[in-house]
């Protein structure tokens, strides 16, 4: 076994250096928590999914079979399937983790999907237990029960948001979940949900989920049904920036927020944002953590590279919250020309008065916008990638 930060020092299977040139010592694991196998919906057969994730490049990766009514059987016969998983389903997805990790080498985590019709879909990761649907229906209070008594037992997200009408209650908060409830997709499959519903009047999800006060970090996903975990191109996946390649420091990037959004391979992402102003912290935050910021001057860096994009021309915007769409603060061109040029940087006034997150979105110009983006959204392209949020905090 390798020693748990040895992979991490070398570039990753498309090419591109791991190095943080923003905050050394930290190294990049490409990651997909999000993926099925017909232990409930997907096609593949469970025992093959973490090594052909792992074939395919990938560091770290979960199994998330549905949970939806699996219950009803009561352990009296084989219920994994349509209905999702079961006790017997739910001990093997442990198991094959167990066994398919390798601190230091891959990073497998087992969870299941909490999978509602109306409220939507979350993943809960690296729990003791399990719950459906029909343990924790009709409401959402339910299942935030079974989280809240629970523990430390497993960190949650939300996942696809939108596709359940009701949109877990409209995000409600739930202060005694802040800490587990970490992540919010924003890349699930080939879609972009920064957009979802929008053009029919909604909000956001990401707009509406910050603005009900959740400090999730940003990912994206295959939400994999086939047999062919990990290798599609352009479905969702994220960037979790770790210390080392284990389990444990896997869990500490979700908890820290420490992670982006991506839907291309081999892409590296980091960002930091310093206080400018007298009173300030003046010291570099990184995505997912809070910036002691009076109001006032700013200053945001934004490493990104891609070794397949040598000499590629893309888009930074800066996303604040605004009242059904964030609002674009700022847009940068950056040019992927040198790996050791400068790093972009702007500066820029933040008050935290006007909302206190900021997300950086990177698109591609030259290809085609999402189809429900209207005005400057339209004009700045695809979206391949979502750092997650920094939180400004107006005293120390």
């Amino acid at each position: 076994m390798q020693p748990p930060s040895e992979r991490l020092e070398q570039p990753d299977a498309w090419g591109t250096s791991r190095v943080s040139r923003l905050f050394p010592g930290w190294w990049l694991a490409h990651a997909d928590l999000h993926n099925h196998t017909w232990l409930s919906d997907g096609a593949g057969d469970p025992r093959l999914a973490f090594g052909s994730m792992r074939a395919a490049g990938l560091d770290v990766a979960a199994l998330t079979d549905h949970s939806r009514w699996a219950s009803v059987f009561l352990d009296l016969r084989k219920a994994p399937g349509w209905t999702g998983i079961d006790g017997r389903a739910w001990r093997q997805t442990i198991a094959l983790a167990e066994a398919a990790n390798a601190d230091g080498e891959f990073v497998a985590l087992h969870g299941f999907e909490w999978s509602h019709a109306a409220f939507g879909h979350m993943n809960v990761w690296d729990s003791e237990r399990f719950t459906d649907p029909l343990r924790s229906a009709p409401t959402m209070g339910r299942f935030w029960r079974w989280l809240e008594r629970s523990g430390s037992d497993g960190l949650a997200g939300f996942n696809h948001p939108g596709t359940g009408r009701l949109r877990f209650a409209n995000f409600g908060y739930r202060p005694g979940l802040a800490q587990r409830l970490v992540s919010l997709e924003l890349f699930n499959k080939l879609e972009d949900y920064l957009l979802k519903d929008t053009d029919r009047g909604g909000q956001s999800p990401l707009n509406q989920c910050l603005n009900a006060g959740w400090r999730v970090g940003l990912l994206g996903v295959t939400d994999e049904h086939g047999a062919d975990w990990g290798h599609p191109e352009g479905k969702g996946r994220a960037g979790l920036w770790l210390r080392e390649l284990t389990r444990a420091g896997v869990l500490d990037a979700l908890r820290s927020r420490r992670f982006f959004a991506s839907r291309v391979k081999g892409l590296r992402l980091d960002a930091a944002l310093t206080s400018l102003a007298a009173g300030g912290s003046g010291e570099r935050a990184r995505m997912g953590t809070a910036v002691a910021h009076p109001g006032g001057p700013a200053r945001l860096e934004v490493d990104l590279d891609r070794e397949a994009w040598r000499g590629r021309r893309l888009l930074l915007q800066v996303l604040r919250p605004g009242d059904r769409l964030p609002t674009l603060a700022a847009t940068l061109e950056v040019d992927l020309a040198d790996p050791e040029g400068p790093v972009a940087a702007l500066e820029l006034d933040l008050d935290a008065a006007d909302g206190n997150w900021v997300v950086v979105r990177v698109t591609d110009p030259a290809e085609p916008a999402d189809p429900r983006a209207t005005g400057d959204w339209a004009r700045q392209g695809r979206a391949i990638a979502y750092t997650s949020p920094f939180w400004l905090e107006p005293r120390p």
